[in-house]
Protein backbone atom coordinates (compact mmCIF):
# COMPACT_ATOMS: atom_id res chain seq x y z
CA UNK A 1 0.00 0.00 0.00
CA UNK A 2 0.96 3.60 -0.52
CA UNK A 3 0.59 6.21 2.17
CA UNK A 4 -0.07 9.89 2.01
CA UNK A 5 2.71 12.32 2.80
CA UNK A 6 3.14 13.03 6.48
CA UNK A 7 1.20 9.93 7.55
CA UNK A 8 -2.15 10.21 5.65
CA UNK A 9 -4.71 7.52 4.77
CA UNK A 10 -3.92 4.07 3.45
CA UNK A 11 -5.12 3.02 0.00
CA UNK A 12 -7.84 0.85 1.57
CA UNK A 13 -9.15 3.75 3.64
CA UNK A 14 -9.04 6.04 0.64
CA UNK A 15 -10.99 3.50 -1.44
CA UNK A 16 -13.77 3.44 1.16
CA UNK A 17 -14.02 7.23 1.09
CA UNK A 18 -14.08 7.14 -2.72
CA UNK A 19 -17.06 4.76 -2.69
CA UNK A 20 -18.91 7.00 -0.24
CA UNK A 21 -18.41 10.04 -2.48
CA UNK A 22 -19.63 8.10 -5.53
CA UNK A 23 -22.76 7.12 -3.63
CA UNK A 24 -23.24 10.78 -2.70
CA UNK A 25 -23.04 11.78 -6.38
CA UNK A 26 -25.76 9.26 -7.26
CA UNK A 27 -27.99 10.69 -4.53
CA UNK A 28 -27.29 14.26 -5.73
CA UNK A 29 -28.55 13.23 -9.14
CA UNK A 30 -31.66 11.84 -7.47
CA UNK A 31 -32.16 15.21 -5.74
CA UNK A 32 -32.20 13.72 -2.25
CA UNK A 33 -32.04 16.02 0.77
CA UNK A 34 -28.76 16.72 2.50
CA UNK A 35 -30.01 15.38 5.82
CA UNK A 36 -31.12 12.07 4.26
CA UNK A 37 -27.81 11.62 2.43
CA UNK A 38 -25.78 12.30 5.57
CA UNK A 39 -27.82 9.78 7.55
CA UNK A 40 -27.61 7.09 4.85
CA UNK A 41 -23.84 7.46 4.33
CA UNK A 42 -23.10 8.12 8.03
CA UNK A 43 -21.19 11.36 7.38
CA UNK A 44 -21.73 14.92 8.54
CA UNK A 45 -24.19 17.22 6.82
CA UNK A 46 -21.38 19.75 6.34
CA UNK A 47 -19.44 17.19 4.25
CA UNK A 48 -22.50 16.48 2.13
CA UNK A 49 -23.07 20.19 1.56
CA UNK A 50 -19.43 20.64 0.49
CA UNK A 51 -19.60 17.70 -1.90
CA UNK A 52 -22.88 18.97 -3.37
CA UNK A 53 -21.32 22.41 -3.99
CA UNK A 54 -18.29 20.81 -5.68
CA UNK A 55 -20.59 18.59 -7.76
CA UNK A 56 -22.56 21.59 -8.99
CA UNK A 57 -19.37 23.49 -9.89
CA UNK A 58 -17.29 20.72 -11.52
CA UNK A 59 -19.49 17.66 -11.75
CA UNK A 60 -18.43 14.21 -10.53
CA UNK A 61 -14.71 15.00 -10.96
CA UNK A 62 -15.02 17.77 -8.40
CA UNK A 63 -16.32 15.40 -5.74
CA UNK A 64 -13.84 12.55 -6.16
CA UNK A 65 -10.54 12.51 -4.27
CA UNK A 66 -7.44 13.93 -5.92
CA UNK A 67 -5.45 10.87 -4.82
CA UNK A 68 -2.36 10.66 -2.66
CA UNK A 69 -0.62 14.02 -2.35
CA UNK A 70 2.82 12.44 -2.31
CA UNK A 71 5.03 9.42 -1.85
CA UNK A 72 5.59 7.89 1.60
CA UNK A 73 8.06 10.02 3.53
CA UNK A 74 9.82 7.08 5.21
CA UNK A 75 10.75 3.87 3.41
CA UNK A 76 10.55 0.46 5.10
CA UNK A 77 14.23 0.46 6.08
CA UNK A 78 13.79 3.81 7.82
CA UNK A 79 10.65 2.58 9.59
CA UNK A 80 12.57 -0.46 10.88
CA UNK A 81 15.35 1.77 12.18
CA UNK A 82 12.84 4.12 13.82
CA UNK A 83 11.22 1.20 15.64
CA UNK A 84 14.60 0.01 16.91
CA UNK A 85 15.40 3.49 18.24
CA UNK A 86 11.99 3.77 19.90
CA UNK A 87 12.53 0.43 21.63
CA UNK A 88 15.78 1.76 23.12
CA UNK A 89 13.70 4.26 25.05
CA UNK A 90 13.75 8.05 25.53
CA UNK A 91 16.67 7.91 27.99
CA UNK A 92 18.96 6.69 25.22
CA UNK A 93 18.09 9.80 23.20
CA UNK A 94 18.67 12.42 25.88
CA UNK A 95 15.28 12.83 27.58
CA UNK A 96 15.25 12.69 31.36
CA UNK A 97 12.10 10.55 31.74
CA UNK A 98 10.91 7.44 29.94
CA UNK A 99 7.81 8.65 28.11
CA UNK A 100 7.52 8.62 24.35
CA UNK A 101 5.21 11.48 23.40
CA UNK A 102 4.17 12.34 19.85
CA UNK A 103 6.27 15.51 20.01
CA UNK A 104 9.35 13.52 21.02
CA UNK A 105 8.82 10.91 18.30
CA UNK A 106 8.41 13.74 15.79
CA UNK A 107 11.70 15.23 17.00
CA UNK A 108 13.42 11.85 16.78
CA UNK A 109 12.26 11.39 13.18
CA UNK A 110 13.73 14.79 12.32
CA UNK A 111 17.05 13.92 13.98
CA UNK A 112 17.38 10.53 12.31
CA UNK A 113 16.07 11.19 8.80
CA UNK A 114 15.86 15.01 8.45
CA UNK A 115 12.18 14.63 7.57
CA UNK A 116 9.49 16.88 9.03
CA UNK A 117 6.27 15.30 10.31
CA UNK A 118 3.31 16.94 11.97
CA UNK A 119 2.13 15.65 15.35
CA UNK A 120 -1.00 14.24 13.69
CA UNK A 121 1.11 12.64 10.98
CA UNK A 122 3.33 11.08 13.63
CA UNK A 123 0.26 9.63 15.34
CA UNK A 124 -0.96 8.12 12.07
CA UNK A 125 2.48 6.70 11.34
CA UNK A 126 2.69 4.98 14.73
CA UNK A 127 -0.86 3.64 14.55
CA UNK A 128 -0.23 2.26 11.08
CA UNK A 129 2.76 0.28 12.31
CA UNK A 130 0.92 -1.09 15.37
CA UNK A 131 2.21 1.24 18.08
CA UNK A 132 -0.24 2.48 20.71
CA UNK A 133 -0.47 4.60 23.87
CA UNK A 134 0.11 2.17 26.74
CA UNK A 135 0.68 1.96 30.48
CA UNK A 136 4.30 0.75 30.83
CA UNK A 137 5.45 -2.06 33.11
CA UNK A 138 8.16 -1.22 35.62
CA UNK A 139 11.62 -2.80 35.53
CA UNK A 140 14.36 -2.12 38.06
CA UNK A 141 17.48 -0.54 36.56
CA UNK A 142 19.55 -2.94 38.69
CA UNK A 143 17.84 -5.98 37.14
CA UNK A 144 20.13 -8.53 35.50
CA UNK A 145 18.33 -9.45 32.27
CA UNK A 146 20.94 -12.12 31.51
CA UNK A 147 19.82 -14.00 34.62
CA UNK A 148 16.14 -13.53 33.75
CA UNK A 149 16.37 -14.68 30.13
CA UNK A 150 16.64 -18.44 30.81
CA UNK A 151 13.46 -18.27 32.88
CA UNK A 152 11.49 -16.35 30.27
CA UNK A 153 12.61 -18.46 27.32
CA UNK A 154 12.58 -21.93 28.81
CA UNK A 155 9.84 -21.83 31.41
CA UNK A 156 10.84 -22.26 35.03
CA UNK A 157 14.02 -23.98 33.80
CA UNK A 158 15.62 -26.27 36.38
CA UNK A 159 12.69 -26.04 38.77
CA UNK A 160 10.29 -27.26 36.09
CA UNK A 161 12.54 -30.24 35.32
CA UNK A 162 12.78 -31.22 38.97
CA UNK A 163 9.01 -30.93 39.43
CA UNK A 164 8.37 -33.08 36.36
CA UNK A 165 10.86 -35.73 37.50
CA UNK A 166 9.22 -36.10 40.94
CA UNK A 167 5.63 -35.36 39.79
CA UNK A 168 5.66 -32.42 42.18
CA UNK A 169 4.12 -28.99 42.47
CA UNK A 170 5.83 -25.73 41.52
CA UNK A 171 5.08 -23.29 44.33
CA UNK A 172 5.73 -19.55 44.07
CA UNK A 173 5.92 -17.70 47.41
CA UNK A 174 5.80 -13.99 48.17
CA UNK A 175 4.76 -11.53 50.90
CA UNK A 176 2.87 -8.26 50.88
CA UNK A 177 1.41 -5.81 53.37
CA UNK A 178 -1.35 -3.24 53.59
CA UNK A 179 -1.70 -0.34 56.01
CA UNK A 180 -4.89 1.49 56.95
CA UNK A 181 -4.34 3.90 54.06
CA UNK A 182 -5.91 2.13 51.06
CA UNK A 183 -4.43 2.06 47.56
CA UNK A 184 -5.96 4.63 45.22
CA UNK A 185 -8.29 3.30 42.54
CA UNK A 186 -9.87 4.98 39.53
CA UNK A 187 -13.40 6.32 40.00
CA UNK A 188 -15.81 8.46 37.99
CA UNK A 189 -15.98 12.16 38.73
CA UNK A 190 -17.10 15.42 37.20
CA UNK A 191 -14.65 16.86 34.66
CA UNK A 192 -12.48 19.49 36.28
CA UNK A 193 -13.24 18.27 39.81
CA UNK A 194 -10.83 15.65 41.17
CA UNK A 195 -12.74 13.07 43.25
CA UNK A 196 -11.78 13.02 46.93
CA UNK A 197 -11.85 9.77 48.90
CA UNK A 198 -12.10 10.28 52.67
CA UNK A 199 -9.88 7.88 54.60
CA UNK A 200 -9.11 7.67 58.28
CA UNK A 201 -5.89 9.50 59.14
CA UNK A 202 -5.77 8.28 62.70
CA UNK A 203 -5.00 4.82 64.05
CA UNK A 204 -2.21 2.42 63.30
CA UNK A 205 -1.96 -1.12 62.16
CA UNK A 206 -0.92 -3.24 59.24
CA UNK A 207 -2.03 -6.47 57.63
CA UNK A 208 0.82 -8.73 56.51
CA UNK A 209 0.14 -11.40 53.90
CA UNK A 210 2.19 -14.40 52.80
CA UNK A 211 0.98 -16.70 50.07
CA UNK A 212 1.96 -19.47 47.69
CA UNK A 213 0.57 -19.93 44.18
CA UNK A 214 0.78 -23.64 43.37
CA UNK A 215 0.85 -25.21 39.90
CA UNK A 216 1.11 -28.72 38.48
CA UNK A 217 0.21 -29.74 34.89
CA UNK A 218 -3.17 -31.44 34.82
CA UNK A 219 -4.16 -30.20 38.28
CA UNK A 220 -6.30 -27.29 39.46
CA UNK A 221 -4.11 -24.37 40.53
CA UNK A 222 -4.13 -23.61 44.26
CA UNK A 223 -3.62 -20.58 46.49
CA UNK A 224 -2.53 -21.07 50.12
CA UNK A 225 -2.01 -18.05 52.33
CA UNK A 226 -1.42 -16.77 55.85
CA UNK A 227 -2.43 -13.40 57.34
CA UNK A 228 -1.09 -11.55 60.36
CA UNK A 229 -2.53 -8.31 61.75
CA UNK A 230 -0.15 -5.95 63.55
CA UNK A 231 -1.83 -3.53 65.97
CA UNK A 232 1.27 -1.86 67.40
CA UNK A 233 1.17 -3.62 70.74
CA UNK A 234 4.31 -4.10 72.77
CA UNK A 235 6.17 -7.27 71.86
CA UNK A 236 3.90 -8.01 68.92
CA UNK A 237 5.82 -9.04 65.74
CA UNK A 238 5.37 -6.56 62.90
CA UNK A 239 5.47 -9.20 60.19
CA UNK A 240 6.30 -12.80 59.45
CA UNK A 241 9.30 -14.60 60.93
CA UNK A 242 11.11 -17.63 59.56
CA UNK A 243 8.86 -20.05 61.51
CA UNK A 244 5.83 -18.64 59.70
CA UNK A 245 7.39 -19.45 56.32
CA UNK A 246 8.29 -22.92 57.50
CA UNK A 247 4.73 -23.55 58.69
CA UNK A 248 3.29 -22.19 55.43
CA UNK A 249 5.46 -24.55 53.36
CA UNK A 250 4.56 -27.53 55.57
CA UNK A 251 0.85 -26.66 55.26
CA UNK A 252 1.23 -26.47 51.48
CA UNK A 253 2.84 -29.91 51.44
CA UNK A 254 -0.05 -31.39 53.47
CA UNK A 255 -2.73 -29.80 51.29
CA UNK A 256 -1.07 -30.56 47.96
CA UNK A 257 -0.08 -34.09 48.91
CA UNK A 258 3.13 -34.23 46.89
CA UNK A 259 6.71 -33.00 46.54
CA UNK A 260 7.23 -29.25 46.28
CA UNK A 261 9.59 -27.12 44.21
CA UNK A 262 9.63 -23.79 46.04
CA UNK A 263 10.43 -20.66 44.00
CA UNK A 264 10.87 -17.35 45.84
CA UNK A 265 13.04 -14.24 45.95
CA UNK A 266 16.26 -13.42 47.78
CA UNK A 267 14.71 -11.57 50.73
CA UNK A 268 16.94 -11.68 53.79
CA UNK A 269 14.35 -13.56 55.85
CA UNK A 270 14.39 -16.35 53.23
CA UNK A 271 18.12 -16.93 53.70
CA UNK A 272 18.38 -17.30 57.47
CA UNK A 273 20.23 -20.39 58.79
CA UNK A 274 17.15 -22.03 60.44
CA UNK A 275 15.33 -22.09 57.10
CA UNK A 276 18.39 -23.48 55.33
CA UNK A 277 18.57 -26.24 57.94
CA UNK A 278 14.86 -26.95 57.42
CA UNK A 279 15.38 -27.25 53.66
CA UNK A 280 18.29 -29.64 54.06
CA UNK A 281 16.38 -31.83 56.52
CA UNK A 282 13.43 -32.12 54.10
CA UNK A 283 15.28 -32.36 50.80
CA UNK A 284 13.42 -35.60 49.97
CA UNK A 285 10.23 -33.62 49.27
CA UNK A 286 11.34 -29.98 49.09
CA UNK A 287 13.59 -28.28 46.52
CA UNK A 288 14.23 -24.53 46.65
CA UNK A 289 15.10 -22.14 43.80
CA UNK A 290 15.74 -18.41 44.07
CA UNK A 291 14.37 -15.93 41.53
CA UNK A 292 16.82 -13.43 40.00
CA UNK A 293 17.33 -10.19 41.89
CA UNK A 294 14.96 -7.29 41.06
CA UNK A 295 12.58 -9.51 39.09
CA UNK A 296 9.25 -9.52 40.99
CA UNK A 297 7.35 -9.63 37.71
CA UNK A 298 8.42 -13.28 37.34
CA UNK A 299 6.48 -14.29 40.46
CA UNK A 300 2.76 -15.01 39.85
CA UNK A 301 2.04 -14.43 43.54
CA UNK A 302 2.68 -10.72 42.83
CA UNK A 303 -0.34 -10.87 40.53
CA UNK A 304 -2.43 -12.24 43.39
CA UNK A 305 -1.47 -9.27 45.55
CA UNK A 306 -2.43 -6.93 42.72
CA UNK A 307 -5.89 -8.50 42.59
CA UNK A 308 -6.28 -8.08 46.34
CA UNK A 309 -5.19 -4.45 46.41
CA UNK A 310 -7.35 -3.59 43.42
CA UNK A 311 -10.37 -4.92 45.31
CA UNK A 312 -9.68 -2.83 48.44
CA UNK A 313 -8.90 0.36 46.50
CA UNK A 314 -10.42 3.47 48.13
CA UNK A 315 -11.60 1.37 51.10
CA UNK A 316 -12.20 3.67 54.08
CA UNK A 317 -11.84 0.95 56.72
CA UNK A 318 -13.13 1.90 60.17
CA UNK A 319 -10.50 -0.25 61.90
CA UNK A 320 -7.89 -2.92 61.31
CA UNK A 321 -10.42 -5.73 61.72
CA UNK A 322 -12.48 -4.45 58.80
CA UNK A 323 -9.37 -4.21 56.63
CA UNK A 324 -8.35 -7.75 57.63
CA UNK A 325 -11.80 -9.10 56.75
CA UNK A 326 -11.70 -7.41 53.34
CA UNK A 327 -8.29 -8.93 52.57
CA UNK A 328 -9.39 -12.41 53.71
CA UNK A 329 -12.60 -12.19 51.67
CA UNK A 330 -10.68 -11.38 48.48
CA UNK A 331 -8.08 -14.10 49.04
CA UNK A 332 -10.83 -16.65 49.70
CA UNK A 333 -12.56 -15.60 46.49
CA UNK A 334 -9.34 -16.12 44.51
CA UNK A 335 -8.93 -19.59 46.06
CA UNK A 336 -12.23 -20.65 44.49
CA UNK A 337 -11.34 -19.21 41.08
CA UNK A 338 -8.32 -21.14 39.77
CA UNK A 339 -8.58 -19.30 36.45
CA UNK A 340 -7.41 -16.16 38.27
CA UNK A 341 -4.39 -18.01 39.66
CA UNK A 342 -3.64 -19.32 36.16
CA UNK A 343 -3.92 -15.79 34.82
CA UNK A 344 -1.29 -14.59 37.29
CA UNK A 345 1.11 -17.21 35.91
CA UNK A 346 0.29 -16.20 32.34
CA UNK A 347 1.13 -12.59 33.23
CA UNK A 348 4.71 -13.61 34.05
CA UNK A 349 5.30 -15.17 30.59
CA UNK A 350 6.55 -18.29 32.38
CA UNK A 351 5.39 -21.81 31.56
CA UNK A 352 5.21 -24.93 33.70
CA UNK A 353 4.13 -27.31 30.93
CA UNK A 354 6.56 -29.44 28.95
Amino acid sequence: MRYAQGGGLTDAERAVRERIRLQAVERFEGEEKTRDIAAALRVSERSVERWRRQWRERGEAGVLSKGSPGRPRLVEQQIARLERELERGPLAHGWVDQRWTLARVKTLIGRLFHVSYTVEGTWRLLKRHRWSWQQPARRAIERDDAAVEPLEEGGVAAGKSVAAACNGWIVFEDEAGQSMTPPRARTWGRIGHTPVVRVRGRGSGRVSMAGVACYRPGERSRLIYAIRAYRGRKGEPKGFVWRDFRDLIVRARLQLGGPIVLVWDNARIHLVPPLKAFFEANAHWLTVFQLPTYAPDLNPQEGVWSLVKRDIGNLAAANLDQLTRAVKRKLKMIQYRPQLIDGCLTGTDLSISD
